[in-house]
């Protein structure tokens, strides 16, 4: 039976920021999972509980009508700028390169605007378009842009495999190399993926270790069989953030996280564990399996552990990260494909972005090449619908 998830009051304070910070709450209920009526009866308890804090009933609200309007501004001013950003990759190619990007980009900008700026003539874009380029062409500059799109809509995460299975997810039969090389003559590049250290938690400790009970078996048959957790850092202008995760090795879904200024098990491990026995009770026997930090071998957590008679904790082997290999593998997407990819200013900044990663990006939209090519979501999603 399908259980009911239960929001806690974090999810949705971040939920509501980020709706603000997208201008759209129907975009945002949509890429979260939950009904516009929600959200919208989430910010307004969020903004009424504001107003009580303030002391000043309505101040919030014209508060918040004035970022809008500010982020309303910014969006045009950064619209302004949209040609030579997107357009400066084709400045140094050749001329029928420019005149793609302008057809491709007609229904953003005036064609007049893309020719002075990109330096060639209207005319001679005009006679180029007037020619008949060769079935082959066409399909080419159509594909072009269908890849463009979901180039764009992964924030430039995804490469040529996952591309390809975004177009045969959408009926079109195409070829992974092709896909490479029309990925190649767009110029796109999917972001560079950075050596990821693996970093540990203190393993110095004098409590207690579990033994290897997972062993590496990293796909179990049915949810809740066994989950993984880990720890890793987020830097930012303010100081280190840290993300705890819990991972559920069957549909690789992060059940359960928690972000912190500290490494202690009250603001890490505890909070984590508290958010996955809400997301996806215990229902059968579970292995927990995490490195040997300080975190999970606390009396404090360990205690929590025993609460539940169907739960057997595990732990890697010294000094061994491959004992955690998925967890790990998660943390390296995280960093190349977001952390990288931003400067960030003060923590809640790299909390928001935390959260849309986890809650809208990984779970349930991004491709996993161990389900199949599909989204953690729709993997679990698919498996109830084929038991059923």
């Amino acid at each position: 039976m399908k259980t009911r998830r239960q929001y806690d009051d974090k999810f949705k304070r971040m939920a509501v920021e980020l709706s603000v910070t997208k201008g759209s709450l129907k975009a945002t209920a949509e890429e979260l999972g939950i009904t516009q009526q929600i959200l919208t009866r989430w910010r307004r308890e969020h903004l009424a509980s504001k107003a009580v804090t303030a002391g000043e009933g309505g101040q919030v609200s014209q508060e918040q009508q004035e970022i809008l309007r500010l982020k309303k501004e910014l969006r045009q001013a950064e619209l302004e700028r949209d040609i030579p950003k997107k357009g400066g990759q084709h400045l140094l190619q050749e001329r029928r390169e420019i005149f793609r990007f302008i057809k491709a980009h007609q229904g953003e900008f005036s064609v007049e605007m893309m020719c002075n700026v990109l330096k060639v003539s209207r005319s001679g874009y005009y006679y180029w378009l007037a020619q008949r380029p060769t079935k082959r062409a066409k399909e080419n500059e159509t594909l072009i842009v269908l890849i463009s799109d979901s180039f764009t809509a992964s924030k430039k995460r995804y490469g040529s495999p996952k591309i390809t299975r975004e177009l045969r997810a959408k009926g079109i039969k195409i070829s992974r190399p092709r896909v490479a090389r029309l990925m190649r003559k767009a110029n796109l590049k999917s972001v560079i993926q950075k050596k990821y250290v693996v970093t540990t938690t203190d393993s110095k400790h004098t409590y207690p270790v579990a033994e290897n009970h997972l062993n590496r078996q990293f796909n179990p048959r049915k949810p809740g069989q066994a989950w993984v957790s880990d720890l890793t850092y987020i830097a930012t202008c303010e100081g280190w953030l840290y993300l705890t995760i819990i991972m559920d090795l069957y549909d690789r879904k992060v059940i359960g996280w928690a972000l912190s200024k500290s490494m202690k098990a009250a603001e890490t491990t505890i909070p984590a564990w508290q958010m996955a026995l809400k997301n996806r009770p215990i229902e059968r026997n579970l292995i927990f399996h995490s490195d040997r930090g300080v975190q999970y071998a606390c009396h404090a957590f360990t205690r929590l552990l025993k609460k539940q008679p169907l739960v057997l904790q595990s732990m890697s082997g010294k000094g061994n990260c491959w004992d955690n290999a998925v967890a790990e593998s998660f943390f390296k997407s995280l960093k190349s494909e977001m952390i990288y990819q931003h400067d960030f200013k003060t923590i809640e900044a790299a909390k928001q972005a935390t959260f849309e990663y986890i809650e809208i990006w990984y779970n349930r939209q991004r491709r996993h090449s161990s389900l199949g090519y599909v989204s953690p979501f729709d993997y679990y999603n698919g498996q109830l619908q084929h038991v059923a």
